[in-house]
């Protein structure tokens, strides 16, 4: 364990580093961090409230915080990575909590691995379809980074022009979700959750009305209550 608090496993040549809390038993919860962020971005009572019932992991996902920076960064390396952090820890089936840019990486997961996930929370998630007109590939700012800016440039290329399975294998997610919204103040098209919860099985969709595209963190208490009640449903 680091002087952060945090452990490491190795998989497919890359480390990944997590923190750990909760309990032994229950169905493990992964949580994945939005683009910049690491692990510590959870911390607050989500973790607090499930840590009671199930264990909960926190990863930082490449190219983030104090997991290896490689420098490649397609999405199938993130769902590679995941794959091979379960496979790790002896996890065969866990709830996936992803916000943002963790959330892609979550349901595109649940797409190829839908026998692996108990559950899918997708806080502010992005419809992998064609962005018209693009986005501009961002220079790095000035000074120190607090994570890969090629995770952010890849990323900006990925979402401009998607691989079409993203959004046509939606229909493969088998596990049942909750797709959670911000509201009028965030900057992601809100009716885009409403298009990508029809693709799916087991889909529905809330808003948190105001809390924009930091639910987790504007409206902690609202987030893990809509959170407790989806995992606790029959």
């Amino acid at each position: 364990m680091s002087e952060n608090g945090t452990q490491t496993v190795r998989t497919g040549g890359i480390r990944l580093s997590y923190r750990s809390w909760g309990a032994e038993e229950g169905v493990p919860v992964v949580l994945l961090h939005c683009l910049g962020e690491d692990g510590e971005d959870w911390r607050g009572p989500l973790i607090s409230a499930l840590a009671g019932t199930h264990p909960v992991y926190a990863l930082d996902l490449r190219g983030h915080g104090e997991s290896d920076w490689p420098g490649s960064y397609g999405m199938d390396d993130f769902v590679a990575d995941l794959r091979g952090f379960l496979d790790e820890l002896g996890i065969g089936k866990a709830i996936l909590v992803g916000h943002s840019f963790g959330s892609v990486v979550a349901y595109l997961f649940a797409q190829e691995h839908p026998q692996r996930v108990e559950r899918l929370v997708l806080e502010e998630t992005g419809a992998m379809r064609p962005v018209r007109p693009p986005q501009e590939v961002p220079e790095p700012p000035p000074g120190t980074p607090l994570f890969d800016w090629e995770v952010k440039a890849q990323w900006t290329r990925q979402r401009n022009d998607p691989d079409p399975r993203w959004w046509d294998r939606l229909q493969d997610i088998t596990a049942p979700t909750l797709l959670v919204g911000g509201g009028d103040r965030s900057h992601l098209p809100q009716e885009d959750l409403e298009l990508m919860a029809e693709r799916m099985p087991q889909a529905r969709v809330i808003t948190i009305d105001g809390a924009g595209h930091l639910v987790h963190e504007a409206r902690p208490m609202e987030f893990t209550r809509a959170v407790l009640d989806f995992l606790t449903e029959s």
